[in-house]
């Protein structure tokens, strides 16, 4: 349950920052879809350091190198998905970042985070 409401606030917060780059900011979408994953990312690993796998006591160095290797990866998958369903399928940039966030969110962020991340 933990892992669920500190992913969808992180999603949330992805998906907000995304939409105000991209529609107040005039952001290009693909750089609005950057941002809202970078802050929705920290929000993420504030979240799931602190609260969901609490692991307050392991080395805070190690866990950012690992959370930046797999995060690097979901940023690279959401990124080039949200650029191929917005360029070459014209689906509207939000829908886009709803539907790959959502897919990988469920079958590769969290599995990494609870195995490599942040282990018990």
């Amino acid at each position: 349950m933990k892992a669920q409401a500190s992913s969808l606030t992180a999603t949330l917060v992805d998906y907000v920052t995304t939409w105000f780059c991209v529609s107040m900011l005039g952001f290009w979408y693909v750089a609005g879809s950057v941002t809202g994953t970078v802050v929705g990312g920290c929000v993420n690993f504030y979240m799931g350091r602190n609260w969901v796998f609490n692991s307050k006591d392991k080395d805070i160095k190690l866990q950012i190198l690992k959370y930046i290797l797999v995060w690097c990866g979901n940023l690279l998958i959401v990124t080039t998905g949200v650029y191929i369903l917005t360029h070459f399928f014209g689906i509207n940039y939000m829908l886009s970042k709803i539907l790959v966030s959502g897919l990988i969110g469920t079958v590769y962020n969290y599995v990494m985070q609870k195995q490599f991340i942040f282990t018990q």
